[in-house]
């Protein structure tokens, strides 16, 4: 196995486990969210409105955080920086 398959090797792995590892933690708060909302709305059905318009809000923030392990993981497979040295180095 030569020095680029290493590296392409290594960036398909990273970006799978970016992904594994940066989706638990959204998915986890976003059911913790949703859970909690659903207890509020319960008990305070008057506040609906407002509860579920936080929880949105909330929401979204939350899946920010996956959203950046995604571009990361496709920087890792598409433009990966480490890729254009290795080339460069192999070829010359």
């Amino acid at each position: 196995m030569n020095e680029l398959s290493v590296i392409a090797a290594l960036s398909i792995f990273m970006a799978g486990l970016t992904m594994a590892v940066g989706s638990i933690g959204p998915a986890m708060g976003q059911a913790k969210a949703i859970a909690s909302a659903l207890t509020s709305i319960a008990q305070q059905p008057d506040e609906a409105g407002t509860i579920t318009r936080t929880l949105f809000v909330g929401l979204a923030m939350i899946e920010s955080m996956a959203i950046y392990c995604f571009v990361i993981s496709m920087i890792l497979i598409f433009a990966n920086p480490f890729w254009n040295f290795f080339v460069a180095k192999a070829g010359g």
